[in-house]
C-alpha cells in the first residue's frame, strides 16, 4: 500500500471540536464541544471504521474509510445518527509529509458544494481533522469544522 493509511487512528481518542453554526458563513460563530471516538482497522490496514460520540450534541457519527489499491486512493464515507444516510464519499491520499487531502461533491442546505477533508499534525498521540466547503463554482474554501484528536 502506498502512502500513509489510517493506522494512526486505530483505538480510542478524545476529540475537541470547533464547528461553525453555518458551514458556508465564516462569521456565523463557532461552537465548541467534546467528543470521543473508537476506531478499528480491517483488511490489513486497508479499511478503517470508527464511531464518534458527541455527549452534549444530539447525534453520533460513523466513518468507513476504504483503500483502493487500483487507484492508490482512499474513500471516506460518513453517516450520522440524525439521518442514517450515507453522504457522498470524499476521495484522496496522504502526501509524503503525512498530510492527507480528500475531496468530493455534496450539497449543503440544497446548494451544491465541494467538500475537503484534511488530516494533518499526525503523531503518536495527536492528529487534526479539518472540513471545508466551497460553493460550486467558487474557489473559496470555508473551514467549518475542526477536530483535535488526542489519544485516550
Amino acid at each position: 500500500m502506498s502512502g500513509r493509511g489510517f493506522d494512526f487512528l486505530d483505538g480510542r481518542w478524545a476529540v475537541r471540536n470547533r464547528r461553525l453554526a453555518d458551514f458556508l458563513d465564516p462569521d456565523s460563530g463557532w461552537a465548541e464541544f467534546d467528543g470521543h471516538t473508537t476506531g478499528r482497522l480491517f483488511w490489513d490496514g486497508r479499511a478503517h471504521v470508527d464511531e464518534i460520540v458527541f455527549p452534549t450534541e444530539d447525534f453520533r457519527g460513523l466513518t468507513l474509510r476504504l483503500y483502493e489499491p487500483e487507484t492508490g486512493e482512499w474513500t471516506l464515507n460518513w453517516s450520522d445518527s440524525r439521518t442514517g444516510a450515507l453522504c457522498p464519499p470524499v476521495r484522496g491520499r496522504f502526501a509524503e509529509d503525512g498530510t492527507g487531502e480528500f475531496l468530493g461533491d455534496d450539497s449543503y442546505r440544497g446548494q451544491p458544494v465541494r467538500v475537503r477533508f484534511r488530516w494533518s499534525d499526525i503523531a503518536e498521540g495527536t492528529a487534526r481533522w479539518e472540513q471545508a466547503f466551497a460553493p460550486a463554482g467558487s474557489g473559496g474554501w470555508v473551514v467549518n469544522w475542526v477536530m483535535e484528536f488526542s489519544r485516550a
